[in-house]
């Protein structure tokens, strides 16, 4: 459930840059992921080991009929307890 959470989230941030830099398609977008807090329950010390696997199936239902659509999502697994964006590549 969290991993659905956590894609939709990357989803909506990666579209709101697209928008920004004004691109009409995404190609490729670059995340790094470490253990994710679920701030939603008001409990800093939550945090979750996110499933990569899950990870880009959730966001690839949360992309369908976007500008995402199709795009591919390089993921990769760091230290830490939160997620960004290092790229995202476009036209």
């Amino acid at each position: 459930m969290h991993d659905f959470l956590l894609a939709k989230e990357i989803v909506d941030e990666v579209l709101a840059v697209a928008k920004e830099k004004r691109l009409s398609k995404v190609e490729k977008v670059s995340v790094e992921i470490g253990l994710v807090a679920m701030a939603h329950d008001g409990h800093g010390e939550h945090v979750e080991d996110i499933s990569v696997e899950n990870l880009r199936f959730g966001i690839s239902a949360v992309a369908k009929n976007t500008i995402l659509d199709g795009a591919v999502f390089d993921i990769v697994k760091v230290a830490g307890e939160h997620w960004r964006l290092t790229a995202i590549d476009g036209e």
